[in-house]
């Protein structure tokens, strides 16, 4: 089977996308968004706020709970040069560990206008209300096509304030404009809780409190996990087969009571987002390693670790509970791990019974996760939404899935 998943030409989840087409800026209310509904053979159209509406009863959705950060830091040289750093992910540090740092880090970050930095480092100075910190950045050795950057600052104050003062909301690149002071709250969900992502949750962001309302009054329960998003999700398939792509890798963060309600609440779930699925899938392929090997000491998830391992027949309350186990063996109530899962047409999903997600870009890992979830069904649905002037992208409108 990986033999034949590894072939599968990216060319087959291409699809015509117009420029116009692509969301440039939010709408000014989330939930007015338009929403296309596939339930089972069936494409319907609604607006976001029918949600509650459209969903089976008894459903849960589970939500990924992760913060965008101000990733972007843009420091400006004598000669008039910008140079930016990307933050991607602390580089050997937990992501809330290095948020609560009050002198100094380190990070894995994208640098452009590299070649304009020779030598020395970068600072620069921002304002907190009246008190004012300098910070600098000091790049080391380049690991793929990423660097070590050392931070230091002034101030007494966390990195998570220096990041959030210092720095740039990081828009996708695919929208072609720097990010306006607006965007510091649009691309953000109302639920956003833990920091440590470089993309939004993208599907997350229709919701409003209007629409919790809605859920909580049909007896819809909720569930928040968190996965940081990476700036990989962005990456699109440049080789003529998935086999040929290198998944990033992303932090996963769960609790004991994350897993103890999903196991409590049973089915239907529904996730919201595709970082929401990949969370609740890699937690089961975790659930799996810990059947053949009860001493693992950490998660992480490999790219094709799906499609070789055996289940040995577990649903996903058997291997939720095989973590609860293994994290109660260790005395923790949560814990951090990494994950690399590839979602691809022939993946057979194990938690989920749908699926609100936005339009994505052609040739696209998302595009694969949702092709393995409804078939070819999401060429149809795709140019449904085409045809009837839809919005794509990460500000554009939602689907929801039901399987």
């Amino acid at each position: 089977m990986l033999d034949e998943l590894r072939r599968i030409p990216i060319a087959d989840y291409d699809y015509p996308l117009p420029d116009e087409r692509i969301a440039r800026y939010p709408l000014e209310r989330r939930d007015q968004s338009k929403l296309l509904c596939l339930n089972r053979n069936t494409i319907s159209e609604h607006h976001f706020f029918d949600l509650p509406s459209l969903l089976p009863g008894g459903t849960m959705l589970v939500f990924n709970d992760t913060k965008v950060i101000h990733a972007r830091l843009l420091f400006r040289k004598e000669t008039g040069a910008v140079i930016e750093v990307f933050c991607l992910e602390p580089y050997r540090m937990a992501v809330s560990q290095a948020f609560e740092q009050r002198e100094r880090c380190s990070w894995m970050c994208f640098i452009g206008n590299n070649k304009k930095w020779k030598e020395g480092v970068m600072s620069g100075e921002w304002c907190v209300g009246s008190e004012s910190f300098r910070l600098t950045a000091t790049r080391r050795e380049a690991v793929g096509n990423a660097w070590i950057v050392d931070f230091e600052w002034t101030g007494g104050k966390s990195f998570a304030e220096v990041i959030e003062n210092a720095g740039v909301i990081p828009l996708p690149p695919y929208l072609g404009r720097e990010a306006e002071e607006n965007d510091a709250e649009r691309y953000q969900t109302v639920y956003a809780h833990y920091e440590g992502s470089v993309a939004a949750p993208t599907a997350g962001l229709h919701f409003t409190p209007e629409v919790f309302d809605a859920l909580k009054q049909k007896g819809i329960a909720t569930e928040y996990l968190t996965l940081h998003v990476g700036a990989g999700t962005f990456k699109p398939v440049s080789s003529d087969t998935i086999g040929e792509h290198d998944m990033h890798v992303e932090k996963v963060f769960v609790t004991a009571d994350n897993l103890r309600h999903m196991i409590s609440h049973g089915e239907p779930r529904i996730a919201v987002g595709t970082t929401s699925v990949r969370t609740m899938e890699s937690l089961y392929w975790f659930g799996v390693q810990l059947r053949h090997n009860p001493d693992l000491e950490t998660m992480h998830v490999g790219q094709w670790d799906p499609y070789v391992l055996d289940t040995c027949g577990m649903d996903c309350a058997a291997s939720y509970g095989e973590v609860m186990r293994w994290m109660e063996h260790r005395g923790i109530d949560h814990m951090e791990g990494e994950t690399q899962l590839m979602i691809a047409p022939g993946y057979r999903y194990h938690t989920i019974n749908g699926l609100v997600t936005n339009f994505h870009q052609p040739k696209s890992t998302l595009l694969l996760l949702v092709s393995a979830l409804i078939g070819d069904r999401w060429r149809e649905c795709y140019r449904y939404a085409l045809d009837h002037d839809f919005r794509f992208l990460s500000y554009g409108d939602s689907c929801l899935f039901l399987v």
